[in-house]
């Protein structure tokens, strides 16, 4: 079962071993308590990945930097776009205002795209003509962000694959421009996974975090696969939170992601 939803071969492995340990030195023998006992163990993996940003702590008393700087990114078709789109709503709902960097500047109609999802859902978004140094975008967003007193900027970024070299540097630019302007900043890098991917996806984090230092994952297109179990592998290899999982194309299809109830799923 686990294999099959794509948790992979090592963290399989790992999660039956302590599983074995377990069935002995607390000598369960019911079936009921043995998955109880499995279902913990694979809720420990997830929870084992500590928050690495400054944002989406639970029970911390700081108070979050203004304007929080999100910077998102991910593989061509991974979901960023409406992801980001999901995030400013959230914002949105709490009373926040929010500027988009519509930094994908290569894919056709992405500024386009970006635009009509900021009408959509009341983010404000600072763009530039197709082709143009993305960089650029990022520096004029944030000023945006400044003068406007917004609470957030979210960062659109080309999708790219994480062999692209050229393309990985490009990030790294993106993400220098961001410091120069806040030496704190980004205070999130959200990678944003496809749930079908299965096993590259740990291939996608560990290239982005090597790039980037990625903070947090959002598991988009949950609701269209019964897999995901990648997650498992990144946080117990990497360490990286899942933070989010989208389960929709609405703007309200973000949540926050419960590793109890993601375990619960993959059993029934």
């Amino acid at each position: 079962m686990l294999i099959g939803a794509d948790t992979g071969v090592a963290t399989t492995q790992k999660v039956l071993e302590h599983l074995r340990e377990r069935v002995a030195s607390e000598r369960l023998r019911e079936p009921a308590a043995v998955r109880a006992a499995l279902q913990e163990e694979l809720v420990a993996i997830l929870r084992s990945a500590e928050p690495r940003g400054r944002l989406w702590r639970d029970g911390e008393g700081e108070a979050p930097p203004r304007p929080a700087i999100i910077l998102v990114v991910g593989v061509n078709g991974s979901g960023k776009t409406t992801t980001i789109a999901k995030l400013a709503h959230a914002y949105r709902v709490d009373g926040g205002r929010v500027v988009v960097a519509a930094a994908d500047t290569f894919r056709a109609a992405a500024i386009d795209q970006m635009r009509l999802w900021g009408e959509r859902v009341g983010a404000e978004v600072v763009a530039h003509r197709p082709g143009a140094d993305p960089s650029a975008v990022v520096f004029d967003a944030l000023a945006a962000a400044q003068s406007r007193g917004a609470d957030a900027v979210i960062i659109d970024t080309a999708g790219r694959l994480h062999t692209k070299t050229n393309l990985m540097e490009e990030l790294r630019k993106i993400r220098r421009v961001i410091q120069r302007h806040d030496p704190t900043g980004p205070h999130e890098v959200l990678l944003v996974l496809d749930a079908t991917t299965g096993q590259n996806a740990l291939i996608q984090a560990q290239a982005f975090s090597e790039a980037v230092e990625v903070t947090a994952i959002c598991l988009a297109k949950l609701d269209g696969t019964s897999k995901g179990g990648i997650v498992f592998a990144i946080c117990d290899q990497l360490g990286l939170p899942v933070l989010f999982v989208g389960t929709g194309e609405r703007a309200e299809d973000l949540s926050p992601f419960s590793p109890e109830d993601f375990v619960e799923a993959l059993f029934a």
